[in-house]
């Protein structure tokens, strides 16, 4: 394979890449170091943690619920495991947390609800 015919190879390689939205591995050959960065950082978030209240007592649940959501950085989450629809949670959010948090429901019961909680914008701990 000619010089030529390897550079036009790996331009296809990277736009087939870009069109697939990134790679499934951390490595790919040819690839400049940035592009190859930003895949490396793409690949590597890792999921929310999962919080799965439903053992304890329903009196400490709001507590710890509210201790894990404290300990979030910018742009992180959690996924809220509970045996009953938290929708009073998210009014408690609502009032003490307006517009700094999200809420998107992962699973709707009827015996487990499962609620993505992420902090969404800067606020005093």
């Amino acid at each position: 394979m000619s010089s030529s015919d390897t550079f036009f190879q790996k331009d296809r390689d990277v736009a087939r890449l870009e069109a697939l939205g990134g790679l499934p591995y951390a490595d790919a050959p040819g690839l400049s170091r940035s592009r190859q960065a930003t895949i490396n950082e793409e690949i590597s978030m890792t999921p929310p943690k999962i919080l799965d209240v439903r053992t304890l007592i329903p009196m400490e649940r709001h507590r710890v619920i509210f201790e894990t959501y404290g300990k979030l950085e910018l742009g992180e989450s959690f996924v809220l495991v509970n045996d009953h629809d938290p929708k009073p949670l998210y009014y408690q959010f609502e009032a003490e947390h307006t517009g700094n948090f999200s809420w998107n429901y992962r699973e709707q019961g009827p015996g487990t609800w499962q609620v993505e909680i992420g902090r969404t914008a800067a606020t005093r701990r």
